[in-house]
């Protein structure tokens, strides 16, 4: 039988999952945490983050509390697939569909936000970042829910992302309603960031995806 463990405080629920096969109970159960408008940790490739549905404003505003996160600053969403582009992203570009043979993984593309995306989302800036995930915890998530979810690191905004569940901030685990725990994760430093809304294409941070793997997928194109 699974062992769940109970946080003081908030009552945090840590549910323990494989991270390689997450249960499928547990995945229905973090679903319906994201539809009730909670907010839970779980596990990318590299890091912990915080999730939340993207279209509830309830849900998000706790997001940005959670972390201390200040309300200018942009939320990036995970995507379940390129189906997903059309709810949140204005138009996709030609150099743009090159690079998103590099999903999924730790690549995170920042589009013009679409007409419905809400202003809490984008900061204000009218861009939407988006990702698709590669861990199989994350993926079945965002299969399984059928929507857009936050993606923002579990970190208290300032601090550093955390690649284990022990290594959360307290303020993290207390509060959020649900921590899916795959034990220890890749680490390392998130995502490369690459925003394809003009061009050239501006790589904002590199992570854990190498600019030259960008240049080659725009050359190979």
């Amino acid at each position: 039988m699974k062992k769940r463990l109970r946080n003081s405080g908030n009552t945090a629920n840590i549910v323990r999952v494989d991270p390689s096969g997450p249960d499928p109970n547990d995945i229905r159960a973090a679903v319906q945490t994201l539809e009730q408008k909670g907010v839970l940790v779980f596990p990318t490739t590299g890091l912990y983050g915080l999730g939340a549905d993207a279209f509830c404003a309830e849900a998000v505003r706790r997001v940005f509390a959670i972390k201390c996160r200040p309300a200018h600053k942009p939320l990036l969403l995970l995507l379940s697939g390129v189906d997903d582009m059309a709810k949140v992203v204005r138009t996709v570009p030609a150099y743009a569909e090159l690079l998103m043979g590099l999903w999924p993984g730790g690549i995170t593309f920042i589009f013009k936000a679409g007409g419905l995306v809400p202003a809490y989302l984008t900061g204000g800036t009218g861009k939407i970042g988006v990702r698709m995930p590669a861990h199989p915890v994350a993926k079945a998530l965002t299969e399984q829910f059928g929507g857009p979810i936050t993606g923002t690191s579990a970190n208290l905004s300032g601090f550093p992302a955390a690649a284990s569940v022990m290594h959360l901030s307290p303020e993290i685990r207390c509060q959020a309603d649900m921590v899916l725990d795959a034990g220890s994760l890749a680490g390392g430093s998130g995502s490369t960031v690459v925003d394809v809304t003009g061009w050239p294409v501006n790589v904002v941070r590199e992570g854990v995806v190498p600019r030259r793997a960008i240049d080659d997928a725009l050359r190979k194109g």
